[in-house]
């Protein structure tokens, strides 16, 4: 079956919170104390913070489709310094968050392929992002050919201690 990536509009804004929320839920609610990652989902999947984010120019949205169904949502921070890289030079996935029932199926791949396209088409020298230390993802994302750039800290306090060490990625284009 072919999988798609598509723009976000503002009628599948509902699509992309309930997508984006499930799909984190089932990655990544075992880094919250009490298993309670509202802070994050408040931060980042309600209909006023995704809409405000459409506005911005700055930030690009997607759905990710398995035949006809939304099964994974992607975030682009399209001008985002990092190392010597400026904003115009780099561009950051800050979101790339998949159903879990439609793992190893090569979407994950399809994926960066079209944000690594995506970066080239607006001239990037790099693509980065930020991944847990701990957990497949990074194995994943090291076998796409990034490159552990340095380490930072996730920095909701209501994540678990030894959760929030992370690795900046990097993959120059």
């Amino acid at each position: 079956m072919n999988s798609s990536i598509i723009a976000l509009t503002a009628t599948t804004v509902s699509t992309y919170i309930s997508i984006g929320s499930t799909s984190y839920k089932q990655h990544y609610q075992h880094l919250w104390e009490n298993g309670d990652s509202s802070p994050y989902l408040k931060s980042s999947f309600t209909e006023e913070i995704v809409q405000k984010e459409l506005e911005n120019s700055n930030l690009a949205h997607f759905l990710v489709y398995y035949g006809k169904k939304s099964v994974g949502i992607v975030k682009l921070i399209l001008d985002a310094a990092i190392g010597d890289y400026t904003p115009q030079d780099a561009l950051l996935l800050e979101k790339v968050y998949l159903l879990k029932e439609y793992a190893g199926r090569g979407i994950g791949r399809k994926v960066l392929s079209f944000v690594e396209a995506y970066a080239l088409e607006r001239n990037k020298g790099a693509l980065w992002l930020d991944t847990m230390k701990n957990g497949p993802a990074l194995y994943f994302y090291l076998s796409y050919g990034f490159e552990i750039w340095g380490d930072q800290r996730l920095e909701f306090e209501n994540v678990r201690e030894g959760e929030k060490p992370m690795y900046i990625l990097g993959k120059r284009l």
